[in-house]
């Protein structure tokens, strides 16, 4: 009987040490998961700020090189191909989506409801809060994406 007895224990005490290791193994899973996420969520900041800024150039080059009356398109699509003028220009060399939400933009229109701007409706909190680039310091304590509001001319943001 002391044998048996002895055999049990041992028994327990590997199942112990296997359920210590799924948990040990379960942590660092977890762990590895949360540095993944925000891994990514940096990259699709970096990518709002690159993409929203491409916009802001490619609606200020529309604007500045209207002949006659200076306007902003109607659609983001006029960005792509400029029929205002015999020779055709690119503003954008194509549309992108939202990189937060991999979806549509919000729009910014102007006064004769012309698009002047675009901005991500994700309601989620940014992770960079400081150290924009010089266009975009007005993001700083931002604390929604849905804020960051890439304009082709600073007096169209909205407070």
């Amino acid at each position: 009987m002391p044998n048996g007895e002895a055999m049990g224990g041992q028994r327990g005490f590997t199942y112990l040490g296997v359920l210590f290791l799924v948990a040990l193994m379960g942590g660092a899973l977890a762990a590895a998961g949360q540095l993944w996420s925000t891994a990514s969520q940096r990259d699709r900041e970096r990518d709002l700020l690159w993409i929203g800024n491409q916009y802001a150039l490619a609606l200020r080059s529309y604007y500045r090189n209207s002949p006659g009356i200076a306007q902003y398109p109607q659609s983001l699509e006029e960005l792509l191909e400029d029929r205002r003028q015999i020779k055709r220009q690119r503003h954008l060399r194509r549309l992108y989506a939202d990189p937060v939400t991999g979806g549509e933009w919000g729009l910014l229109r102007s006064v004769d409801g012309r698009i002047a701007g675009v901005y991500s409706l994700s309601e989620r909190q940014p992770l960079k809060t400081a150290n924009f680039p010089p266009d975009w310091e007005f993001f700083e304590g931002m604390t929604r994406y849905a804020d960051w509001q890439f304009v082709a001319e600073p007096f169209f943001r909205q407070e």
